[in-house]
């Protein structure tokens, strides 16, 4: 194993992090700038800057697995950025008609933007977009489920120091989200995805932010793939099949026979997967009957373990979630996936929003469903969002809270409406915050009034699908029903964070910020900046969550809290 000390992931993401950010936009080329950027890695071990690249995670469960039969995929992504739901409807496009993709100078690692063709055709999905990643194009995306019942998640999969150091600058070809967002509009199977990406990397490059991979899933099986950075577009990946549980955090890939091209069935890579390896003089194809992408092209291994800033319980412990969802959740259902992706071990401010998709058969397209949590699953309900629905309420829809530039300027007249509704997100990072301030005294009886709703959510789906099918206009019906279920939700959440700030009021009262020390300014710290850094330590600096040692033991079953449920609230959902 090619593992010193240095290369530990701790360090590793250290490196990931200041090569994301410090890359100068008028570098000459990669390999003069990558020392400089090793000697300011150097320095950042110990820094707030360790964390940055640490993106998302992902939960696949074969169906052999799961209770039911049906494929499970869960998870979300970390983005400090506004968040969205988003039914994209299916387009028609005329011969000729261009997407763009890639990145610009403004990105870590530079690049330009440029157009590849577009699909003559593309197919309903829906989506959580975001609106920040520096450098990348807004919205963004991480994935979702389509008409096809194709889903997918996008995770962080850091690449090593060596290879990062050959990125070109600038570079081009898509990014992480135009590969996500063109595998839903075009993908019917989890392995004609991987093609997808792996074919629009083969034509035309990829621009990294530091490497990155995909979970792809289908009603039958799964596939995981890795897009290194570096620009010699390279990309591998492994089917997970119905005996399989797979957690990416971060994204990995087992060791690949050397003769994977043998084994389609099993492996897909980019042609010069082994090659560049070889001619760089890191791989003897002597010394092994088998190729580890993750030693030589990763330069990490999973399963040690890393506790961060912004993981407070730790990242890369791959194999231990493994077996909790193989041995302790199995047969895995619907709601135990609900509660895992829910779990506080993860899920806090850093979560974007909660999937869970249940890959089955389907008596029509429109029925494929995406169990959504708008942002942090934590403290928020998952709702069941339907392909079929035309649309979300508007309070799902993008507002000015945490997007790039909205301080900068006033709201333009034609989104003034929309900006004036309520916003989910924002009420739910409200309930959040509260929630996890004392999670000791709130966060079981938030947890259990939320899984009540989710129950009843569940025990109706069945009904909701029959009566959709009977409908003459099925579209318009699981409109109406997923819009009322988000707004019940959204509903239910301003009860909620109400009844929590009550009690916080009453009991704790609301704590004030200590803030930084700033000689010579008069103005006091609840009008500095609110942003983690700049001078901030310690726990004053940490990311808001709920995780705390001896409030429960994980995993949890999802409605194990029920007796708390009316702690809060009186009555219940109907």
């Amino acid at each position: 194993m090619l593992r010193s000390p240095e290369m530990s992931m701790f360090r590793l993401v250290a490196v990931l992090a200041v090569a994301a950010l410090v890359i100068p936009a008028g570098a000459t080329s990669a390999p003069e700038a990558a020392p400089a950027l090793a000697r300011q890695a150097a320095t950042q071990v110990n820094g707030a800057d360790q964390d940055a690249p640490t993106k998302s995670i992902g939960f696949y469960v074969g169906k052999n697995l799961t209770d039911d039969g049906s494929v499970l995929l869960g998870g979300f992504g970390h983005e400090p950025s506004s968040h969205w739901l988003e039914v994209v409807p299916g387009r028609q496009f005329p011969e000729g008609a261009t997407t763009t993709v890639g990145v610009t100078g403004k990105a870590g690692y530079p690049g330009v933007l440029s157009e590849i063709p577009q699909a003559r055709a593309t197919s309903r999905y829906i989506t959580s977009n975001y609106s920040e990643f520096a450098g990348f194009p807004a919205p963004l995306t991480n994935g979702g489920l389509n008409e096809h019942g194709v889903a997918a998640r996008d995770i962080w999969s850091p690449s090593s120091e060596r290879l990062l150091g050959l990125t070109a600058n600038p570079q081009t070809g898509p990014n992480y989200s135009d590969l996500s967002r063109i595998a839903m509009e075009r993908a019917t199977s989890a392995r004609e995805a991987v093609e997808i990406v792996g074919g629009l990397i083969d034509e035309y490059g990829f621009s990294t932010y530091g490497g990155n991979s995909h979970l792809f899933a289908d009603k039958n099986e799964g596939w995981i793939l890795v897009n290194y950075g570096g620009s010699q577009g390279l990309w591998a990946a492994e089917r997970l099949g119905p005996d399989e549980a797979r957690v990416s955090f971060p994204g990995y890939l087992n060791p690949l026979p050397l003769d994977y091209q043998d084994h389609p069935g099993e492996f897909l890579a980019s042609d010069n997967f082994i090659d560049v390896a070889v001619d760089r003089g890191w791989f003897d194809p002597r010394s092994s009957e088998v190729f580890d992408p993750q030693e030589i092209y990763a330069g990490w291994q999973p399963d040690e373990r890393q506790v961060t800033p912004t993981h407070p319980w730790g990242n890369n412990v791959q194999a231990e979630l493994e077996r909790e969802l193989r041995d302790e959740l199995g047969p895995v259902s619907l709601q135990d996936m609900l509660a895992y992706v829910r779990d506080p071990r993860w899920s806090h401010d850093r979560s974007g929003y909660g999937h869970v998709a249940q890959l089955h058969d389907v008596e029509h397209p429109d029925l494929n469903v995406l169990w959504t949590a708008v942002t942090g699953a934590v403290t928020t309900p998952f709702v069941p969002v339907y392909v079929g629905a035309e649309d979300v309420p508007p309070e799902y829809k993008q507002h000015r809270y945490l997007t790039s530039g909205a301080a900068s300027e006033h709201v333009a007249a034609d989104y003034a409406p929309l900006e004036a509704t309520r916003y989910a997100t924002r009420e739910f990072k409200r309930l959040m915050y509260h929630t996890c301030e004392h999670p000791d005294v709130f966060l079981k009886p938030v947890t259990a009034r939320i899984e009540e709703f989710e129950r009843v959510l569940l025990r109706e789906q069945r009904r909701v699908e029959r009566r959709s099918l009977g409908n003459d206009d099925r579209r318009a019906f699981l409109t109406d029903y997923v819009q009322r279920r988000l707004l019940d939700a959204l509903d239910l959440g301003e009860d909620l964070t109400r009844a929590v700030e009550d009690r916080t009021r009453e009991q704790f009262g609301i704590r004030m910020p200590a803030g930084r020390e700033l000689p010579g300014e008069t103005y006091r710290a609840e009008s500095q900046s609110m942003n983690r850094g700049d001078g901030l330590t310690g726990p004053a600096n940490a990311i808001v969550h709920c995780f705390r040692e001896g409030i429960d033991d994980y995993p949890r079953e999802h409605g194990s809290y029920r007796k708390l449920a009316g702690k809060l609230l009186p009555g219940g959902p109907s």
